[in-house]
């Protein structure tokens, strides 16, 4: 299990390296074009490639940083076992959830 929780937060951390980049830049592009916040959502209202690109990133989060939390967890914390995997595993979910619900909140505005 843990080859695969080490595979899965280095393949997310590698398209959140991405996104993260690809967000910033967006920022910076848009600020410096004068864009204001009703002009970002006026122009991210059902556009798919918006929805891809942050759904790609929220389901990145929601894998990334439970499995971080775990290690954080397990070395400095006596809490081991199954209560701290479905602990990680609800905030897996909440995560996912929150977030989709925020791109679908975007997308569809």
């Amino acid at each position: 299990m843990s080859a695969i929780l080490f595979l899965a937060q280095r393949t997310s951390a590698f398209v959140l390296a991405l996104a993260v980049a690809i967000h910033l830049g967006t920022i910076l592009y848009a600020v410096r074009g004068g864009l204001t916040a009703a002009g970002i959502l006026a122009r991210t209202h059902g556009n798919i490639a918006f929805a891809l690109f942050y759904g790609a990133f929220v389901i990145a989060v929601a894998i990334h940083a439970p499995i971080g939390l775990r290690n954080v967890l397990r070395e400095w914390t006596p809490w081991r076992g199954r209560s701290l995997d479905i602990a990680l595993a609800l905030f897996f979910i909440l995560l996912l959830v929150l977030g989709m619900r925020a791109v679908f909140a975007v997308f569809s505005a």
